[in-house]
């Protein structure tokens, strides 16, 4: 009864979007065409190359193709209707398709916070405990943890959609955001949102800050590793192997953990678009890029298909 009065009080949903100025319209168009195509080419590649190459075949190249599979998911589930309201000049999304990409949004974001934190976990075992990692990392455990992730992040999202129905919303139905997501649909609601928000902090603190507790921990020991390592080649080669995930773990975590930790009462409409093009558009493209730009194994195996491909294409 509480979904049906829902759906017939609002039946969709206005998206502002980024801008509502007719002449920025084809410029935003154009621009995330271009993004949104960089990000599925390069995650894509990303994943054929760790595919094709049979030595890249470990725990933590497994990682990071679930990673990009995540990415892929994340920015498909938000820019694909963006460009096509931009497109049509109608921002509509129905009420079932926001809970839809509200659901699919979150399921990325909470997967690709665990990815993170195991791939702080795989770092910790390869570099503190070279002789055991095999033993560690072995294909069942990473292949359960993995298993585990997508569906701790799908039982997660699930909660907060479960919720939401449970709303009602009988007032507005205008969403200042170029998607569906948590934060503004509960700012619409003319209901008490107070368990909402209280199972937001208890997410937030689980998948965000448990992650990010845990990938403290875990390079914690990594650098007290590193500098019991006498010689600075071995320094440089140990630090190296962990550099590319640091950088993109300061990133992540820092834009998720702000957006979602902030009560509704601060939230900022205008402010909270910019970060999420950060986490939901700029994240997905720039990933594989600083994986594999960072990563020797990976240029190498990059410059061989290249090359074996360019000459398939001359001998044709």
């Amino acid at each position: 009864m509480e979904m049906q009065k829902n759906q017939t009080a609002i039946p969709e949903f206005l998206l502002v979007g980024l801008s509502s100025s007719p002449e920025h319209q084809m410029v935003i168009f154009g621009g995330f065409t271009l993004i949104y195509t960089a990000a599925l080419v390069v995650n894509f590649l990303f994943i054929f190359t760790i595919g094709n190459c049979s030595k890249l075949h470990t725990p933590m190249y497994f990682l990071l193709v679930n990673l990009s599979l995540a990415n892929m998911l994340c920015i498909s589930v938000t820019i694909p209707n963006m460009l096509h309201t931009t497109l049509v000049h109608r921002k509509t999304i129905s009420f079932w398709g926001c809970m839809a990409q509200v659901y699919l949004l979150l399921w990325a974001l909470g997967t690709e916070l665990l990815l993170l934190s195991f791939m702080a976990f795989d770092r910790y075992a390869a570099i503190c405990h070279p002789l055991q990692y095999t033993v560690i990392m072995r294909k069942e455990v990473h292949i359960g943890v993995v298993a585990g992730v997508w569906m701790a992040g799908s039982v997660n999202s699930a909660v907060h959609v479960g919720l939401i129905l449970r709303l009602s919303f009988c007032g507005s139905n205008i969403i200042n955001h170029f998607f569906c997501d948590l934060r503004p649909l509960l700012s619409l609601s003319c209901s008490d949102v107070s368990l909402n928000e209280t199972m937001a902090y208890i997410s937030d603190a689980v998948f965000s800050m448990g992650s990010c507790m845990l990938t403290l921990a875990s390079y914690s020991f990594i650098l007290s590793a590193i500098f019991r390592i006498r010689s600075s080649e071995g320094k440089r080669k140990a630090f190296s192997t962990c550099s590319s995930h640091l950088l993109v773990v300061s990133f992540y975590f820092s834009t998720i953990i702000y957006t979602y930790i902030r009560p509704t009462s601060v939230y900022s409409q205008e402010e909270d678009k910019v970060i999420a093009i950060l986490y939901s558009v700029v994240t997905p493209l720039l990933n594989p890029l600083i994986y594999s730009l960072r990563n020797k194994e990976v240029k190498d195996e990059l410059k061989k298909l290249t090359h074996k491909y360019t000459l398939r294409i001359n001998v044709r």
